[in-house]
């Protein structure tokens, strides 16, 4: 049922739509010369009328269309008035199947060019014409009326009326401000003039002054930076660089500049920097959106191709503009590229990234962080972890005694927690102890020849034992003038605990050799501590050996005179000085109702343009600077805030306070120490 409805109430609209339509035309027609005599009345009475009117259609439709297009439409069959049934269940049944299939071919046979025949048969202009002559009728009669002498005002009205219009015409009339506007040609902005407004302009807009009175006096335009013009004879000039208030006869009016932005590049496809595609993949998508204030000059897309490895590394690079739209302020590109295109095999990375410059007086220029498109070669068994892009060789990476000590604990939690192989848990400890041997070789550089350090008193209790070994009688019986532990620069405290962590190392070391990580685990943690305290040592201080002191004048010595000679006394750093004494007295005035220091508002206007940036807030400290310069004594707390505001953050410095401490200072306190 509700379907039905609808259908309905649609046809009945499109039947009134195009009725409203064609009688709009004559509307329209009606109200022009009241319009043009500029007659309210008049043009309320027509209002009126065709409101009226407008119903009138609309009754004349809701009752109607079901009769119109039965006549209009022969595959309704006389039966249009079963669509505007709003019960379907009241029907009987054969009306229900002829109004379900009415629903189905009414849309398509209520076409636009038969709805409007249909309201041209229906409703014909010629019964609303005679309305319309009546409407002409009476604006003739009205504007005949205007053309009558002293229409509209009593009788001898006109002859006193001339003096004064007389007089009216003598009297000068006050000189008027045109402003002109001529924004950049690149900006593509039309010229225009106004009288004095709000405006907001383009960067680097010409704003002119003009006078309509060339022989008049020539204006006062003050603006809100300090710079008074005078209009007159010749336009007063300005180049929009900031926004700016400017004041006329007591009117204050903004010039909002609105500056250049650079271009703006969007990369949305891939939607990731380095962007690893599928070993099968058959194509890679990119896609671009530049966005700019005015025009874009200049969009390119540069790619540059990586294939190789190692050393044998080539590097192709291709460069291609990206198309313009038919918006020059923006272009938006996407491609959906092969791997053949691409020019990419497996292995082979792309790089790129996009270019853009504007049509700026110094245009610019812009570019888009890089993207990679990886490839990934075919996996291989020796395969390495190489990367196209060139690099310098990575320093040596050891495994640090942490992650000694993780692998340990690991590998006995495993052996714990599942049957390995004897095999495999000889591989682990001996990976583990050769980390731990590379680890104490390096801290061992330390204490010089580190290799021989340990097991030297267990080959010479071997060879004590044997009885017939070879002895190094230099080592035993000479005498040694450097030792390899005195050639660092570490003091005895810190060779005791570099020996102690070596050990340790060591220890732990046999440990895993012996395939007993778990006995490994003390050894570790006693070398991580020693390290650990290591690293909380002091620093080695190296005196200066190339010091020489100046001589010392014999003549001088002794004498007590001391011309020429600096205090031992260290000076204190003065605080910077953050406010210049000029604002500071400024301040001070501001904070009565004395005069102002001289050239104050010069002082006000370089504190605001340098230290406040956002342009409603210099915009409104400027105003208040205008305030006080006019004598308005309320707006000197303003004024006051808004150039403390200028301040920022002051610089914080602690400084001694020097005191002496005499004992009549202590007998006054009335310390007895």
């Amino acid at each position: 049922m509700s379907a039905g409805v609808d259908v309905a109430r649609t046809l009945a609209a499109k039947l009134l739509r195009a009725a409203q339509l064609r009688r709009a035309g004559l509307w329209v027609a009606g109200s022009l010369p009241w319009l043009l005599l500029r007659s309210g009345p008049g043009l309320l009475a027509w209002s009126a009328f065709c409101a009226w009117d407008g119903l009138r259609l609309q009754r004349k439709v809701m009752l109607g269309w079901p009769a119109w297009i039965d006549a209009a439409l022969p595959e309704m069959e006389d039966s249009a008035g079963l669509l505007a049934q709003a019960d379907e269940e009241a029907l009987p049944p054969l009306a229900r199947l002829q109004r379900r299939r009415l629903l189905e071919r009414v849309q398509a046979a209520l076409t636009p060019q038969r709805v409007r025949a249909i309201v041209r048969v229906h409703m014909p202009l010629r019964a609303a014409l005679p309305w319309l002559a009546f409407d002409l009728a009476l604006a003739a009669l009205a504007w005949g009326a205007a053309l009558l002498p002293g229409a509209g005002a009593p009788a001898g009205a006109g002859r006193h009326m001339q003096p004064a219009r007389a007089a009216v015409a003598a009297a000068p009339a006050p000189a008027q401000l045109v402003v002109k506007l001529a924004p950049p040609a690149y900006t593509g902005v039309a010229p225009s003039s106004s009288a004095p407004r709000d405006v907001q302009v383009p960067e680097q807009t010409v704003v002119e002054w003009c006078s309509n009175d060339a022989g008049a006096a020539p204006e006062t335009v003050e603006l809100s930076d300090g710079r008074v013009l005078h209009p007159g004879a010749a336009c007063a000039r300005w180049t929009a660089a900031e926004s700016v208030f400017w004041r006329w006869r007591g009117a204050r009016y903004t010039v909002k500049v609105v500056p250049d932005t650079a271009p703006e590049i969007v990369v949305t496809q891939p939607n990731e920097m380095v962007k690893e595609l599928a070993r099968d993949a058959a194509g890679a998508a990119l896609a671009v959106s530049v966005r700019d204030d005015y025009r874009i000059v200049r969009a390119t897309l540069h790619l540059t191709l990586a294939r190789g490895s190692g050393e044998n590394i080539r590097f192709t690079d291709r460069e291609m503009p990206l198309p313009a739209s038919s918006d020059p302020r923006r272009r938006d590109w996407s491609k959906t590229w092969s791997i053949a295109e691409l020019g990419m095999e497996p292995g082979d990375e792309l790089y790129f990234f996009v270019r853009a410059a504007d049509n700026a007086m110094k245009p610019h220029a812009v570019q888009s962080p890089t993207y990679t498109l990886r490839l990934p070669a075919p996996p291989s068994e020796d395969e390495q972890d190489t990367s196209a892009l060139p690099m310098l060789v990575k320093p040596e990476s050891l495994r640090s005694q942490r992650q000694v000590i993780i692998d340990t604990e690991q590998l006995v939690a495993d052996m714990r927690a599942k049957k390995m192989g004897a095999a495999e848990v000889r591989e682990r400890s001996e990976s583990i102890a050769s980390d731990q041997a590379v680890l104490r070789r390096r801290y061992g550089q330390f204490l010089g020849e580190e290799s021989t350090l340990f097991g030297a008193g267990e080959h010479d209790e071997h060879d004590d034992h044997g009885g017939h070994g070879k002895q190094d009688v230099l080592h035993e019986f000479g005498h040694a003038h450097d030792q390899a532990e005195n050639a660092t620069l570490f003091d005895d405290a810190t060779k005791k605990i570099l020996r102690r962590a070596l050990g340790a190392m060591w220890e732990a070391e046999k440990a895993l050799r012996a395939i007993a990580p778990a006995g490994a685990l003390p050894p570790e943690h006693k070398a991580l501590d020693a390290i650990k305290q290591l690293q909380q040592s002091e620093r080695i201080y190296l005196h200066k050996t190339a010091f020489a002191p100046p001589p010392i004048k014999e003549d001088k010595r002794l004498s007590g005179d001391m011309a020429g000679t600096a205090s031992v006394r260290r000076e204190q750093a003065a605080a910077d000085d953050a406010v210049p004494a000029s604002l500071r007295a400024l301040a001070a005035a501001l904070a009565g109702d004395g005069p102002l220091p001289a050239l104050w508002t010069r002082t006000a206007h370089d504190w605001v343009r340098e230290r406040i940036r956002d342009d409603a807030q210099r915009l409104a400290a400027q105003r208040a600077i205008q305030d006080v310069a006019d004598g308005c004594a309320a707006c000197r707390p303003v004024l006051r805030a808004w150039l403390r505001a200028g301040v920022g953050e002051a610089p914080v410095l602690l400084q001694a306070r020097p005191a002496t401490d005499t004992p009549f200072d202590r007998a006054m306190r009335g310390d007895s120490r």
